[in-house]
Order: structure tokens, then C-alpha cells, then sequence
């Protein structure tokens, strides 16, 4: 019997409220729970995760940041204009960590085929020792961490939100057991993944960053795969693939300027599916980051959850934009030392 796609989810990531006015709103989430009620997809099993423990945490945080953000469990703050907690953002910002982690252990034991941790906060901008950018804990490279705990010698990050992960590329700088690639809107909120952004030290070259210009389409992102992520992670060969999923270059965010559809972030993953499909034996996890039109998110969310459960979706022809192009050669040019594939 073919283990279920596991989605992880719980009503605490509700109570994270950062403000009235605050994008990163509970309802991102309610509107993705709605859609799947409405419409469930066969295949796939609801459970409740776990919380993060404080091991799991120190894997990629530092004690200074560990402590400031436990003595702000029950209070209301501001840690910069864009990261405010609220009473219950701790525990569920901890309780995040521990649902990335819980679908890695569940995937790697072979108990799930693949997940979707449907969490919040977000994760992808916090940094080893900062919170920023709506992000209080890295969900994404608490869950690296994990897989590479549980036996997994090579780990690909892929990341699609339309903001670049700064938080994810700087736990794995310096690494090359976790490779890290993103496609982003460049220059952008937070302004960093420029092509030339490749890592240092023994991490040089495993650090793949792709900023395309906004109004790029799902033609853009599907030559960027063809030509960039994909030859570059089946060289790599990873044993888990996971993907922080925002949702935000959706057409209709009212944050990004990117124009991908519903199909365009299925798209993506029926291809991150194949490639574990092939390399790791299907051992794929999604992370939910940003995303803030609610019908974009939830029909998009949707859509890869489909995937997952066996759908295949590939990327809508279209012509390609010289823009985004020029943003492609220049990160092939940026990483071609060290990737024969490209």
C-alpha cells in the first residue's frame, strides 16, 4: 500500500496574529484549510505536528536569538517594522519548526510518500542569530538539519518565494552537504541573491541564486529550471529534496511582481517530484513561506498538493522574456566553474 502525502497543519498556527494591517495575516492559512475542505484531494492524510526541541532549534539558531525570542513568548512586540509577535507567536513559531522537522522524519521513514507542513509563521529571512522579515525561526534549515541527523548525506533546498531566503543561505554558506538554490525577484526585499552569490570555503558553488526581473512568467521559471536548477541538482544527487513553497509570485499577490498561475508553481513541483522520484526515492517535502493573495495562495497550495498526491503538471508553453533570460545566463555564468552540467 503506497504511504499517504502527509499535510501538517494545526490551529495554533492561527493564533500568530502580527497586527490587523499585517499581510502575513491568519488568514492565508484559514483560506488554504477552506479550499482543502471544499475540495480534498485524495491521497493525502491530515496530522498534527510536533514542537521543535530546543536541540532542534540550537541546530541552526544561536543561544543570544534563542533566548531573546523565548522571552518574548506571551508578550506583543516589535522586532522590526515588518516582525511583529503577538502572545501565542512563540509557541507557534516553535511549533513550525517541530512540523518541518516531523515531515522529514516522516518522509525519511518511509511513513509518507512526501508532506506539506501548511505552517506559519514563515521561516525562510530569520538568520542564525537574527528574526527579520516575518520569519522567527528558519523552518526550512531546522529541517536540513534533521534529514542530515537522520542519515541523508546531501540535502537540496530549493526555494521559489519570490523574496530571496537570506536566512537559508546564510546557515549553509559555508556548506556543501546542503545545496541552496532559489529563484527570486531581484533587486528586492531583502536584497540579497545576486548571481554571483555562490557561497565560500568548502560551500563555494553549492549556493545557487537566480534573481529574475519582476513580470517574469511561467515560461521564465520553466527555462530556469530546465537550464539551471535541474542539471545542477541531478549532478548534486541529493538524498531529500525540500522546497520552501511561497506563494507570493503569484500574479495576483499584492506584494510580489511576478505573474506565475496556479499551474506555474505546480509546475515546479511535479518537477522537484520527478527529481526525487529519480534520485532520492521520492523523499520530497514542501514548507509553507509567504503568499498573501488568498485566492492565488490557496488555489496554488492546492494545486501542489495535487501534485504530490500524483497529478504531473508541466510548464505552460509561452514565450520567454529577454529580461529574464539575461538573468539566467548571468547566473550560468556565475556558477559554470563549478557545475560541468552547465
Amino acid at each position: 500500500m503506497t504511504p499517504p502525502t502527509l499535510l501538517l497543519t494545526d490551529p495554533l498556527f492561527l493564533k500568530h496574529e502580527p497586527g490587523r494591517q499585517h499581510p502575513e495575516s491568519p488568514a492565508r492559512l484559514r483560506s488554504i484549510l477552506s479550499v482543502l475542505a471544499r475540495k480534498p484531494v485524495a491521497g493525502t492524510q491530515v496530522g498534527q505536528p510536533r514542537s521543535a526541541t530546543e536541540q532542534e532549534l540550537a541546530s541552526v539558531h544561536t543561544p543570544e536569538l534563542r533566548k531573546y525570542l523565548l522571552g518574548l513568548a506571551g508578550e506583543r512586540a516589535e522586532i522590526d517594522p515588518d516582525t511583529q509577535a503577538s502572545p501565542d507567536t512563540y509557541d507557534a513559531a516553535v511549533l513550525a519548526a517541530g512540523a518541518a522537522v516531523q515531515a522529514v522524519e516522516e518522509v525519511m521513514s518511509g511513513r509518507a510518500s512526501n508532506a506539506f507542513a501548511l505552517v506559519r509563521p514563515p521561516g525562510h529571512h530569520a538568520e542564525p542569530g537574527r528574526a527579520m522579515g516575518f520569519c522567527f525561526f528558519n523552518n526550512v534549515a531546522i529541517a536540513a538539519e534533521a534529514a542530515r541527523r537522520h542519515g541523508a548525506e546531501r540535502v537540496l533546498v530549493l526555494d521559489w518565494d519570490v523574496h530571496h531566503g537570506n536566512g537559508t543561505q546564510a546557515a549553509f554558506w559555508e556548506r556543501r552537504d546542503v545545496l541552496y538554490q532559489s529563484v527570486h525577484q531581484y533587486p528586492y526585499y531583502p536584497g540579497t541573491g545576486a548571481p554571483h552569490e555562490v557561497g565560500v570555503g568548502a560551500g563555494e558553488g553549492f549556493t545557487i541564486n537566480c534573481g529574475l526581473p519582476g513580470g517574469a512568467s511561467d515560461a521564465d521559471y520553466g527555462a530556469l529550471f530546465q537550464e539551471l536548477f535541474l542539471p545542477i541538482a541531478d549532478a548534486f544527487r541529493p538524498q531529500l529534496v525540500l522546497v520552501s513553497a511561497g506563494f507570493d509570485p503569484h500574479r495576483h499577490d499584492p506584494i510580489g511582481g511576478m505573474l506565475l498561475s496556479e499551474r506555474g508553481f505546480a509546475a515546479m513541483c511535479s518537477a522537484m517530484k520527478a527529481l526525487a522520484d529519480s534520485l532520492c526515492g521520492g523523499r520530497l517535502v514542501l514548507l509553507l513561506e509567504g503568499g498573501y493573495s488568498l485566492e492565488g495562495l490557496s488555489q496554488s497550495v492546492h494545486a501542489c498538493i495535487e501534485v504530490l498526491a500524483g497529478r504531473r503538471d508541466s510548464f505552460p508553453t509561452g514565450e520567454t522574456s529577454s529580461d529574464a533570460m539575461h538573468a539566467l545566463a548571468l547566473s550560468r555564468e556565475a556558477l559554470r566553474p563549478y557545475w560541468p552540467a552547465l
